[in-house]
């Protein structure tokens, strides 16, 4: 009978990947930090409405103008307070109008959003940890310089979700990897060694309420998801929206799928919601090293430079071969909803 070896856990698989590359020493510790500090967060949130923190809302905007609840600001001071423990430079997060120098000699910048998802906190909803770890500029003039580099110099990125299982998705380099947090040994334990995400899906995630303010391009790929076998896709697919970020990435990592949060055409809404530096960057490095695809729609969201900290832009991810289909949605003329109604019923390359 054969005996199933057990899961190494977080810690010595960083050791690991550190003897090969002492470079990395640094992002280890940050992200051991990060570990500890959702290990508690896991706790908090399991309390619920049991719990000392609450889930009230204390009345101000985060500088994205979202309403912050009690949990929000518990969720910033854990993981920045274990941030100072690490050899971070700056850190910069959602609930912070701007970054937090904590020690200039560090050779690392983190942007985290510390509680993806919160409005679904009362639901009982997956939320998440989401972080991103890149270099800090020895030329920066200023905390905000360290952050407007493009995706493609993070270094590492993740996020923790706070579900039926607490994981840690972790990406460094050419490898996404899934831990599952151990409660009776308080460890995270590899799960998924390496996570391959399919190239193609019939599923599809959208929140298909703001139809009417999308673009056409939008709107035509959506409404032939929908035509199912009768359309020019050729085959059904399924619809699927939790509102929580990190709950779409885990989905998508685990079967496959695309995620999609467009502009559209509402007033502030032509760049989406989405943050790039705290939340589509760490999440398109993560879909990238597991084999799939992140964009804005048209651009490779890893090679956008921020203008801002806190600047939005749109996002789609998932499965490579149907985020490269949305893409000839908004830039091929055969795909397009003002077409010749010639071609209504044109048929397009089966995925």
């Amino acid at each position: 009978m054969l005996e199933i070896a057990p899961a190494r856990d977080l810690g010595n698989i960083l050791k690991e990947q550190v003897g090969r590359a002492a470079a990395l020493a640094p992002v280890a510790e940050v992200v051991r930090e990060i570990a500890k500090a959702a290990m508690d967060m896991a706790d908090i949130i399991s309390l619920g409405r049991l719990g000392e923190e609450g889930h009230a809302e204390v009345g101000h905007l985060n500088p994205d103008g979202d309403v912050q609840k009690r949990l929000d600001l518990s969720a910033n001071s854990l993981f920045l307070n274990a941030l100072q423990r690490a050899p971070v430079n700056v850190a910069l997060s959602e609930e912070l109008e701007e970054p937090l120098l904590l020690d200039p000699t560090a050779p690392l910048a983190v942007a985290i959003d510390p509680l993806d998802g919160s409005s679904n906190i009362d639901a009982n909803v997956s939320i998440g940890t989401i972080f991103s770890i890149l270099p800090a500029l020895p030329d920066a003039s200023n905390a905000r310089a360290h952050f407007l580099q493009p995706g493609h110099n993070q270094l590492a990125a993740g996020f923790i979700i706070y579900g039926p299982q607490t994981s840690l998705v972790l990406a460094l380099p050419e490898r996404t990897s899934i831990f599952i947090l151990d409660r009776s040994n308080g460890v995270f334990r590899e799960a998924v060694e390496a996570v391959q995400i399919p190239r193609d899906s019939k599923e599809y995630a959208i929140n298909a309420s703001n139809y009417r303010h999308w673009t056409p391009s939008v709107r035509t790929f959506v409404d032939d998801c929908v035509k199912g076998t009768e359309g020019p896709l050729g085959c059904d697919h399924n619809m699927r929206w939790i509102a929580s970020l990190v709950a779409e990435a885990y989905r998508i990592l685990s079967r496959g799928g695309v995620f999609l949060y467009p502009g559209d055409l509402r007033q502030g809404y032509s760049s989406g919601r989405l943050r790039l530096i705290y939340e589509a960057n760490p999440i398109a490095f993560i879909i990238e090293q597991a084999g799939g695809i992140a964009n804005d729609s048209v651009r490779r969201i890893l090679d956008i430079v921020p203008s801002d900290i806190h600047v939005r832009t749109p996002f789609v991810f998932g499965s490579a071969n149907v985020v490269h289909l949305i893409t000839r949605y908004h830039t091929d003329p055969q795909f397009s909803a003002e077409h010749s109604p010639l071609f209504t019923r044109r048929g397009l390359m089966r995925y």
